[in-house]
């Protein structure tokens, strides 16, 4: 997966709690498992009127969010189902961090497991990136995963927390697939010493 280093974009705000994975992606979208093609269906029943047609009330919607890279979201993001394809749908959308004072365990780890930072803040920061965010087309983050900051437009900085495993991984784009073939060397030496004995 793409390594996280520092992202520089526009951030969108959605000021809604207990957006579930449902609504981040629709059952209709759950037939395929590739990790591409999905950023179409992403809040579609938010995004799109019945007759297909975009809602332009939705934010993502709107000229100043179109290509936002990052999601300023209500508590409780994430929540619902342990579909894995709600991530890849941020991803495909082209979101690559989603800010919160609280996420879904499982859906918290499936965005770490494909490249996206979701970022836990204090309730009083996230409403000051609430409203750095409704800025519109000057509504540009800089997160930086190594500093572990958020920079906002007028250049005010917040820090966050994050497991150091997870920081980890997210730098070097690692997933667990990765991270098994960073360790394949002592595998191997393992599997050697193994074979020496006849246990292989």
């Amino acid at each position: 997966m793409d390594k996280f280093t520092t992202l520089e974009g526009v951030a969108a705000p959605m000021r809604i709690i207990n957006i579930d994975t449902d609504r981040i992606i629709p059952k209709q979208y759950l037939k395929t498992i590739k990790r591409t093609g999905l950023g179409k269906g992403l809040f579609s029943e938010m995004r799109y009127n019945e007759d297909g047609s975009d809602n332009p009330d939705f934010v993502l919607n709107r000229p100043a969010y179109r290509n936002a890279k990052i999601l300023v979201v209500g508590d409780n993001f994430g929540c619902g189902s342990s579909r894995e394809h709600a991530p890849w749908a941020l991803a495909d959308f082209g979101i690559r961090c989603v800010i919160s004072t609280s996420f879904a365990d499982i859906f918290f780890n499936n965005c770490a497991k494909n490249g996206i930072l979701a970022i836990v803040v204090a309730p009083e920061d996230l409403e000051k990136l609430f409203e750095d965010a409704e800025r519109g087309q000057n509504a540009t983050l800089t997160v930086d995963l190594e500093a572990q900051t958020i920079r906002g437009p007028d250049g005010g900085t917040l820090h966050f927390d994050i497991d150091p495993a997870r920081k980890h991984n997210l730098l070097n784009g690692l997933d667990e697939i990765g991270l098994t073939l960073e360790r394949a060397p002592a595998i191997d030496a393992y599997e050697a010493k193994l074979a020496e004995r006849g246990w292989a």
